[in-house]
């Protein structure tokens, strides 16, 4: 009686080892998924690439599809990865939380790089150079010369955008709206006297031939580049970087950057 309860302890304490054994195996492979950011992306199929509507950066064609020199790119990247890329119009102030919340694989959208975007995700290496500049009507132009000149006037910027820390560094009375194209509608309207926008959009919007045909500028307040922003800790970072590399030197970004008349970084 006793080696048959002590054969059943045997037999018991066995089972319960390789019970053991599985269930430790399972979150170490969940863990090594969760590590790897590309990983994750590439299971799914898709890239969510979060954007607003930025001229020449990403804006919609005559098919209501998503284009620009970003959403090229974006596209270009996401085939290399061997997934599709899906544009998420986002609230440019929240990006970051969008970003961790996964909402979004990414932030490609002409973004400035900061301290405050690199402290809070992974960044790539600059792609397009870019600056700060105070757009009006042309008409008031040559009375409006410097930012000195200019500091009794409002100024319409995009919420959490380089423009409003630009005005915010200058000491410049600011209104924040919802996005860049926003802010040229204020200065539009006479809600605000200028707007502080992307050089990249400055050129793409306003002059002969655009929307603004009226508006020009003349002061640059600040000179940047353009990154693009994944999760913290990201192994998408190297990736992004490898492939840039990859067409920069094949000509494909030059022909981009042409097409779009836009400067590399």
């Amino acid at each position: 009686m006793k080696r048959f309860l002590a054969l059943a302890l045997v037999l018991v304490m066995s089972l319960g080892l390789f019970a053991g054994c599985g269930s430790e195996k399972q979150p170490a492979a969940d863990d090594a998924q969760a590590a790897s950011d590309l990983a994750y992306v590439q299971g799914k199929g898709k890239l969510i690439v979060g954007i607003t509507d930025y001229a020449p950066m990403d804006y919609k064609d005559e098919n209501d599809e998503w284009t620009g020199f970003d959403a090229e790119f974006a596209r270009l990247f996401a085939e290399k990865i061997g997934v599709e890329a899906e544009f998420i119009e986002i609230d440019w102030d929240s990006k970051l939380m969008e970003l961790d919340a996964k909402s979004i694989d990414c932030v490609w959208n002409g973004m400035t790089i900061t301290p405050e975007i690199e402290l809070g995700a992974a960044v790539g290496n600059a792609y397009v150079k870019n600056a700060q500049v105070v757009v009006m009507a042309k008409d008031k132009l040559a009375s409006y010369a410097d930012i000195t000149a200019a500091k009794d006037l409002t100024f319409a910027v995009e919420a959490g955008s380089a423009g409003e820390t630009a005005a915010n560094e200058n000491g410049l009375k600011s209104v924040a709206v919802g996005t860049q194209t926003a802010a040229l509608m204020e200065v539009q309207s006479g809600a605000a006297d200028a707007c502080i926008i992307d050089i990249t959009m400055a050129n793409a919007m306003t002059g002969e031939g655009t929307s603004y045909a009226d508006f020009g500028y003349s002061i640059e307040l600040s000179t940047e580049e353009y990154g693009v922003a994944f999760r913290k800790g990201s192994d998408m970072v190297d990736k992004f970087n490898t492939v840039m590399e990859e067409l920069k030197a094949d000509g494909t970004l030059q022909n981009l950057a042409e097409k779009y008349e836009l400067t590399l970084a």
